[in-house]
């Protein structure tokens, strides 16, 4: 690929039903680098409504979903079209967006991010490069993470690079290939109990810090059948319902104690990962957990040979949405965007519709 610029938007909106983050984002492709930089960046929240049909949309048949979907493409276009005209962008090459996934299924070969239809590229007067799980998993792959291609193009001096979101995933690179997985769930279950005292997420984990370990819901936690089984592997809030909270709600405890230990438990199976490749090396730890200050602490516990670094603001909030810009512009340059070393799909290839207005 010769020397390139982009100008995009990356837009993504993740399992812990934070709100849609939009990000422009410059792209530079110079002497086989890639480089980029974050202009404008914002997390736009849901409201309590949209929060409720998100969370909802598991349970719903096939023609709900589909109002769903059309409703959600219209809140999303103008969204996009709102964070265009405040911040005075134009002249972009594309608007590439992640959707919210609804289903996360690849066993059944099944994946569904809504959002993406083609009326988005329409509403919005864009080109639109969307849906990029889709494809893997029609090939057999886990269709997840896609993250990991970003962090071996632009984040490639760091040995781990750890993401807190809904879910924890890592990435890192081993004979040569690019490893990545879930690790397990994170903001998905500690939103879920801090809503239960009345607050969105546990700030700098002072619901953790407050409370007790209860030792046997934590010896449960850690025996889910999850944790034993091999990379390629991805989670989603069907496992969250189905196996965590279940196990969490067994326990007549204190919010604060099951906050707690379930914040204890992230950090043991998130330091397992990484000693299980390397006892000393340099993570790199974005998403809202990085603000978890209770979990960070947990983790340089668990990991004292290993430096932990925290970005800056931008990078710390906004890393998932430049990365689907960058796979948006992989898509329309035709190169590799989805690493089947990741996913587990037959192979390598680039994935995504491309939608003109």
């Amino acid at each position: 690929m010769e020397r390139k610029n982009y100008n995009v938007l990356g837009i993504m909106s993740g399992t812990s039903l934070d709100g849609v983050d939009i990000a422009h984002v410059i792209l530079n492709y110079n002497e086989g680098k890639w480089q980029y930089e974050i202009n404008k960046a914002t997390t736009i929240f849901y409201t309590d409504e949209w929060v409720d049909r998100l969370k909802n949309g598991v349970n719903l048949n096939q023609e709900e979903l589909i109002l769903l979907d059309d409703d959600y493409t219209i809140l999303l276009s103008s969204l996009i079209k709102q964070f265009i005209t405040e911040n005075k962008i134009d002249n972009l090459d594309a608007v590439c967006s992640h959707g919210h996934t609804i289903l996360h299924q690849p066993q059944n070969k099944l994946t569904l991010q809504i959002g993406n239809q083609p009326k988005l590229a329409k509403l919005t007067g864009q080109r639109v490069v969307c849906n990029f799980r889709v494809q893997d998993v029609e090939m057999g792959g886990q269709g997840a993470p896609l993250v990991p291609i970003g962090d071996r193009l632009l984040f490639q001096e760091y040995d781990f690079c750890l993401n807190l979101g809904g879910f924890s995933n890592i990435s890192f690179e081993e004979a040569r290939q690019r490893i990545a997985y879930d690790i397990c769930p994170v903001n998905i279950v500690l939103n879920y109990y801090s809503s239960q005292v009345g607050l969105p997420y546990d700030e700098d984990g002072a619901i953790a810090r407050k409370g007790k370990l209860i030792e046997e819901m934590l010896l449960q936690l850690n025996d889910l059948d999850f944790y034993k089984q091999q990379y390629p592997k991805s989670l989603g809030l069907e496992y969250v319902q189905r196996e965590v909270f279940p196990v969490i709600d067994s326990f007549n405890a204190p919010i604060a104690d099951k906050v707690n230990t379930f914040t204890i438990h992230a950090a043991m199976q998130i330091a397992n990962e990484i000693k299980n490749v390397k006892e000393k090396g340099c993570l790199l730890v974005t998403g809202g957990g990085a603000y978890n200050t209770f979990l960070i602490e947990k983790i340089k516990q668990l990991l004292p040979d290993t430096e932990v670094i925290i970005p800056d603001d931008r990078t710390i909030q906004f890393k998932e949405a430049l990365v689907f810009a960058l796979l948006g512009v992989l898509r329309i340059g035709g190169e590799v965007n989805v690493l089947s070393s990741v996913t587990g799909g037959k192979r390598d290839h680039s994935a995504g519709y491309i939608y003109e207005p």
